[in-house]
């Protein structure tokens, strides 16, 4: 079982796309779609949840395309998982109080709860703006070894 489904996958790695692009110019959804490796199809739907969850925002036109709602480091990894596939979670559990009628005495279900803490805490601490600053350091090793290759 996937944690993060295929199409939150394809959901970070635009946000990604837009945050590098952020302040300078709107994204169309082909340029997203061809950078990311993403089917058209899917990155238009991809693409309208998040501007439904008001992340990016839509310009029409022949300079139209999308772009984020606000900075890179404002935007955190919970809200865009949870803007494509809701929130996640280890179990139904721990989705709701009545869900299960034994939750308040089961041992399983308070260690999840915890671990789940630790999920919600890590996926609202990682913003665009870390993932950018990951993208730049693997770039910049990636050059680096270009260089001593040609040498």
């Amino acid at each position: 079982m996937d944690v993060l489904r295929r199409n939150t996958d394809y959901a970070l790695r635009v946000m990604v796309n837009l945050a590098i692009h952020y302040g300078q110019k709107s994204v169309s959804t082909r340029e997203v779609a061809q950078g990311d490796d993403i089917p058209y199809q899917l990155a238009c739907k991809i693409l309208q949840k998040l501007r439904r969850a008001k992340l990016v925002v839509s310009c029409m036109g022949p300079k139209g395309g999308f772009s984020l709602s606000r900075e890179p480091s404002k935007t955190t990894l919970m809200e865009i998982i949870g803007a494509i596939q809701g929130p996640v979670s280890l179990n139904r559990c721990l989705l709701a109080v009545d869900v299960c009628s034994r939750q308040r005495s089961c041992t399983v279900s308070k260690k999840l709860a915890e671990l789940q803490k630790h999920i919600d805490s890590y996926l609202r601490g990682i913003t665009l703006d870390e993932l950018l600053r990951s993208r730049a350091v693997k770039i910049e090793a990636k050059t680096r070894n270009l260089r001593r290759i040609k040498k």
